[in-house]
This record gives C-alpha cells, sequence and structure tokens, in this order.
C-alpha cells in the first residue's frame, strides 16, 4: 500500500545514518522532476582517520565521491540527497533491506525485508545461499515461489549481473522478447530496480490474452509506468525506443533467431538468449547425408537431434561475432533442473569481424550444408 513520502523518507535517513547500513542506492527520478545527479551511493568505509560514510555520485558522465565525519557533517549530506527527486530509493543494512519508489501521484512504495544473516562461520557447503533477489521479496507471492523456479531466478540474474557493467548508470531500456508469462521479466526489473538503475522494460509476447494478464500483474505490483507488455510477433511487434538490452528466454526454434536478429538492428549494447527447440537445423540435417567422416554423428536419431542443437547455438554465436559482438555460451540452469540450459550472452563490442571468423564461420556451413535461419534474417533488410 502507498505510504506518506516524507514519512519514508524519514525512515530511509534513519537507516542511511544507521551505524548497520552496509550500502544505500538512489536513482532514478520522479515525474515531472530530475535530480541533479543520476545516481548516488553510501556506503560505510574505515579510514585511518577513522569511520567514514561515504558516497559516490555521478552525473552520467563521470563519478564524485566524499567521505565524510559521522555526525552533523554526515547528516547535512544526507539530507541534501533525499531533498533530490530520486524515484528510488535502495537501503540495506546488517538487520534490513527497504525499497522505496515514489509513485506518479508522489507517494512511496515501500518494501521491507529482514537481511539475510549467514552463519557465524560459514565452513564449504554449509554457506548460506546468498540470493540476488531475496526469496521473501513480495514479487514472488505473485510470480510464483517453489524451489525450482527461485533457482532459475537466481541463475538467470547471476548471468545478468556478468554481463551488465558494474559501474553502469543512467536510463536502462530492456525488451523481454517472447515473454510468455513473464516471470523472469518482472524478475529482471525488481533486480534492475534494486542497483538503482532508471529502467524501463518492455515484454512482447504474441497471445494478447498473455498481454492482459502481464500488464494486470505489472499493475498489482505498482509496476505499470515502467514494465509494459504489447502483444506481436518478435519480428514484428513494436518497440520504441530501440533497447539497451535483449532477452529472449526459452523462445522456440527460429524464435530465437528473430530475436538475436532484431537486437542485432536494434545495435543493443548486450543480449541475453536461452535457446530452446531446435528443429530447424536438424530438419536439414536429416535431408542430407553428413560430410565425410562424421556420418556416425548424426545416424542415429538422438545424437543427430543433440549435434543439431550443439551446431545451431555455435553459428548463431560465431554469426553475432560477425555482427560486431563478444559472445559467449555458458551454462544457464543446471542440468540437473533443465536439458534446456544454455545461454548466449553477447556484448556489443563493435568493430569489423576478422577475416579469420569470417573463415571459419563459411567452412562450417559449407561443410554441412546448412542454412542457419539467423544468417537468412540478418541477410534481409528489415520491413516496416
Amino acid at each position: 500500500m502507498p505510504e506518506p513520502l516524507d514519512a519514508a523518507l524519514t525512515e530511509v535517513r534513519a537507516l542511511l545514518l544507521d551505524p548497520a547500513l552496509t550500502r544505500a542506492v538512489a536513482a532514478g527520478r520522479r515525474k515531472g522532476h530530475r535530480p541533479s545527479v543520476v545516481r548516488a551511493e553510501l556506503r560505510p568505509v574505515a579510514l585511518k582517520a577513522g569511520p567514514r560514510l561515504q558516497i559516490a555520485t555521478s552525473d552520467g558522465a563521470r563519478p564524485y565521491t566524499r567521505n565524510l565525519a559521522p555526525g552533523a557533517e554526515a547528516g547535512a549530506a544526507v539530507d541534501a540527497l533525499l531533498a533530490e527527486p530520486f524515484g528510488n530509493w535502495h537501503v540495506e543494512t546488517t538487520d534490513v533491506t527497504l525499497q522505496l519508489r515514489v509513485t506518479k501521484s508522489g507517494e512511496a512504495q515501500v518494501h521491507r525485508a529482514a537481511a539475510d544473516r549467514p552463519a557465524a562461520e560459514p565452513v564449504g557447503h554449509d554457506r548460506a545461499k546468498e540470493w540476488l533477489l531475496d526469496p521473501g521479496d513480495a514479487i514472488f507471492a505473485e510470480i510464483g515461489g517453489s524451489a525450482a523456479k527461485r533457482r532459475q531466478v537466481d541463475a538467470f540474474l547471476r548471468a545478468l549481473a556478468a554481463t551488465l557493467p558494474d559501474d553502469l548508470t543512467g536510463p536502462l531500456r530492456v525488451v523481454d522478447l517472447g515473454c510468455g508469462n513473464a516471470y523472469l521479466t518482472f524478475a529482471a526489473y525488481r533486480y534492475l530496480d534494486q542497483r538503482g538503475l532508471d529502467v524501463r522494460l518492455v515484454g512482447v509476447d504474441v497471445r494478447e490474452d498473455q498481454r492482459q494478464r502481464n500488464t494486470e500483474l505489472a499493475g498489482r505490483l505498482g509496476w505499470a509506468d515502467r514494465v509494459t507488455f504489447v502483444a506481436g510477433t518478435i519480428a514484428d511487434a513494436a518497440v520504441d525506443p530501440a533497447p539497451d538490452l535483449v532477452l529472449a528466454l526459452h523462445a522456440c526454434d527460429t524464435a530465437t533467431d528473430e530475436a538475436l536478429a532484431r537486437a542485432v538492428r536494434w545495435d543493443a549494447r548486450w543480449v541475453l538468449a536461452a535457446p530452446c527447440c531446435h528443429h530447424d537445423l536438424a530438419a536439414q540435417l536429416r535431408a542430407r547425408p553428413a560430410p565425410a567422416p562424421y556420418d556416425l554423428l548424426t545416424r542415429q536419431g538422438i545424437l543427430r537431434e543433440r549435434f543439431a542443437d550443439v551446431l545451431t547455438d555455435s553459428l548463431r554465436a560465431a554469426l553475432l561475432r560477425l555482427h560486431g559482438y563478444r559472445t559467449e555460451v555458458v551454462e544457464f540452469v543446471d542440468s540437473r533442473h533443465t536439458p534446456r540450459n544454455l545461454l548466449i550472452r553477447a556484448r556489443r563490442a563493435g568493430g569489423p569481424p576478422t577475416a579469420e571468423q569470417r573463415a571459419e564461420y563459411r567452412a562450417l556451413v559449407d561443410q554441412w550444408q546448412v542454412t542457419p535461419r539467423l544468417e537468412a534474417l540478418l541477410a534481409t533488410p528489415p520491413t516496416g
């Protein structure tokens, strides 16, 4: 439920000046206002002169750091930050985590959760798991909180965290292509918002009923102004402005190729794609004999299907490299939980591909006499 903003900011002030503070981030902006800095991060530091409150601010171009003595000096600096029209505060102490978001109407939406406390002396596998999204977060009451789902959410968020730079600031535009029931979409927004980023996220799914369901859920979570949904195909859905980050999680067969092609055409900075159902190249492999001496790889149906998975994702990664991305294929979720556990993770690097990269890609497709769908999509000018 919304709370009075003044009361919420008073609570935030008390936590920021509490010796138990571990970290706090302020970011985003309130409707119709713009803070003098795009982000502020506060944390306690121990210096030779004694304990200090470190405040690091950024204007979007360069950081500025101050180390302030406890008492009046730190209090005045905290009051100045609280007077800025930030849209979001995320505050962590040893006892509590508080998340504050200012609504369009100027009220406060506050989520409080007890801090996870690791065992005093964790040893080996007895160490408590550190979740990137608190298992007690209210979001799980809406998207479902089974152990399997929490594991998948955490694995995805760790891949996302490893993709984005630690010092990322400023607005972040995200699109999730083929979002389905959007539980990873919502988890991504929650995590990025907790990092203090000014996030706008669009989920795309072909089904209108999914759009309606997800839109209603965004409203219940209080995120309707920041998380929106459109009904349309991955290839043609209207998304404006172009996103910085493209997600495509378990889009079936060539839908993954359509998502990767749109990401390249958008010149997206980061791409995370978890492929599913690799039928296209499997059908091409069935239609012609394997090149010598690889007949044993495709003679048995189950081996041919598995090889098609590997070949498809290898060629996708290679094509992304040819279009200026630094690309990795990593494990998404432990294979004990799902056989569809690969994640293509790409960062825009810029620069033309090398002759060697072009040659090794062409040699592989020529040897197997296949035409990857992603190659055809990137060779075709976009429509609309």
